[in-house]
């Protein structure tokens, strides 16, 4: 069922909290996205602890039988804190090189809730795209509406016209796993402008 993206599985790299103390309603989501991404013979790339909804996820993919990458760095693994069943662990000499590592091994991102990592990485993602470095499926999972007040800190945007309204297409919010699941299964890359604005153009 696995498959090493080399035919419809796909590596998709999920961000989430690392903390143990969020409310259970958010670990029953993260083990539902880890067992759906087995389930459906994709990869989990993720940021290799074995906490908070990261550990969640991880175990989830790995007891439903799928692979698990897990990348992190040396001074959190160091802690004891590195998912040791992990198929693949990578550990990396800083927060950058972690990053620059899950961005390569992934096919798609989808960030489950999360606090200010979260967010950094998945904004770091979509400014990727906007910048046209990449053209990878972006979803957040919105479980329990964590993510609604930032859907409508983005939207405020597009009207202050800090961004093109067109860059919406840039990622998707899901209200459930199987949406996200679905989005990502089905992506296909949409035209997106320049993210540069023509002095004096209408």
């Amino acid at each position: 069922m696995n498959s090493d993206n080399n035919g419809s599985g796909k590596h998709i790299c999920v961000y989430s909290s690392s903390s143990d103390m969020v409310a259970p309603e958010y670990f029953a989501v993260a083990r539902e996205l880890g067992a759906a991404i087995a389930q459906r013979g994709h990869t989990l790339v993720f940021g290799g602890t074995n906490v908070g909804l990261m550990g969640a996820c991880a175990k989830a993919a790995h007891q439903g039988g799928g692979k698990v990458i897990g990348i992190i760095p040396s001074f959190i693994a160091d802690r004891g804190l590195a998912f040791e069943k992990a198929d693949e662990l990578i550990v990396t000499s800083d927060m950058r090189r972690r990053k620059a590592i899950m961005e390569e091994r992934a096919d798609a991102f989808v960030a489950l809730p999360g606090g200010f990592g979260t967010l950094e990485e998945m904004f770091e993602i979509i400014t990727l795209k906007q910048l046209q470095q990449h053209n990878k499926a972006i979803v957040f999972l919105n479980a329990a509406g964590y993510y609604g007040p930032l859907a409508a800190a983005l939207e405020h945007m597009y009207e202050a016209q800090f961004a093109k309204p067109a860059y919406r297409q840039m990622y998707s919010i899901a209200p459930d796993v199987a949406t996200a699941i679905k989005h990502v299964e089905s992506y296909r890359p949409a035209e997106l402008p320049s993210k540069w604005f023509v002095s004096g153009a209408t």
